[in-house]
């Protein structure tokens, strides 16, 4: 049994061992994969094992020997499913294994917008504080949350989990969901536009589908508190980028947390890398020890699940 792990590295820079998936078969480990080369890498391969490497329809038209295709993450948008599906190929995913790591991580965006931690940390190094003529000193204003309220845009898993430490923090918690959700202590449950128009904080979590592409778009940023915050650790085209990025210039919007951009790396000329009040991180909510070990583990027992007959997690 051949497995080929077509892009590995960020799941495992080396702080995880891959010694319990090379117990189930020959492994070739591959740290990136280009396009164009998934073809001849996966051309002698039993089992695939991929994060972000796309494997297309024509890729698995041209890999005979492909019985299992393993997603290292829980979208699966990177594999053709349909095309496996046709010929009889599951597709496995990770449902759960970040949950908390990302609803911290989203919060973590947040506080730094609210207090700024990490440019006042450098201005002590850079000497400032001693220079100072008073005890203390702000170079951003600083906010307080308790009282304000929280919006969060999709009400799955990390979605209520994000809310929930927003809620210790004396937030108000208002949600929209695409599927009705019966009432929960807490939690009111809005439209997306009411949402918009009523939060302090707008927090992203719902999946990319051709209805939330370009979710945030100029309308509904219109819409907004010119002093609200946007939050995405979900898809980056969830927003309409040029859009936010004007809204940021202009003081439309107050602030942005984003761990997720449209295109990853992003393009140099991607106008939200220079916004004003843009805080950006590489798409790393996911990405704390304790989680990528989940999810190796799942993904290894994506993997013996299928070579003993009984394929779970299958998306397809």
């Amino acid at each position: 049994m051949k497995i080929v792990v077509l892009d590995g590295y960020t799941l495992n820079p080396g702080d995880l061992s891959w010694d319990p998936l090379k117990a189930l078969g020959e492994v070739a480990l591959f740290d990136r994969t280009p396009p164009g080369e998934v073809a001849a890498r996966g051309a002698d391969a039993d089992v695939i094992i991929t994060n972000k490497a796309l494997v297309p329809r024509e890729v698995i038209a041209g890999l005979p020997k492909l019985k299992f295709i393993a997603v290292t993450a829980t979208g699966f948008n990177i594999v053709d499913a349909v095309a496996a599906r046709e010929r009889g190929i599951p597709v496995s995913n990770v449902p759960l294994y970040g949950t908390r790591a990302v609803a911290q991580f989203t919060i973590a965006l947040l506080l730094e917008l609210c207090h700024r931690v990490g440019a006042h940390a450098d201005s002590v190094r850079a000497g400032d504080w001693v220079k100072s003529a008073d005890w203390c000193y702000a170079r951003y204003p600083l906010l307080e949350l308790d009282g304000l309220t929280f919006g969060v845009v999709g009400w799955g898993r990390i979605g209520q989990a994000t809310a929930e430490i927003a809620r210790a923090m004396g937030m108000k918690i208002i949600a929209a969901s695409r599927s009705p959700k019966p009432p929960k202590d807490g939690v009111e449950f809005v439209d997306v536009d009411t949402l918009f128009r009523r939060a302090d904080v707008v927090s992203l979590h719902c999946p990319l589908t051709p209805d939330t592409k370009n979710l945030v778009n100029a309308e509904r940023l219109a819409l907004m508190k010119p002093t609200a915050f946007l939050l995405n650790s979900s898809r980056g085209p969830l927003l309409d980028e040029a859009a936010v990025a004007a809204a940021l210039n202009s003081g439309r919007l107050a602030a942005a947390g984003l761990d997720v951009l449209s295109t990853e790396p992003p393009k140099a000329d991607n106008p939200l890398l220079a916004a004003k009040n843009c805080l950006i991180t590489p798409h790393q909510a996911w990405a704390a020890k304790a989680a990528r070990a989940r999810l190796m583990e799942t993904t290894v027992a994506n993997v013996r699940a299928f070579l003993a007959g009984s394929p779970q997690n299958v998306v397809n």
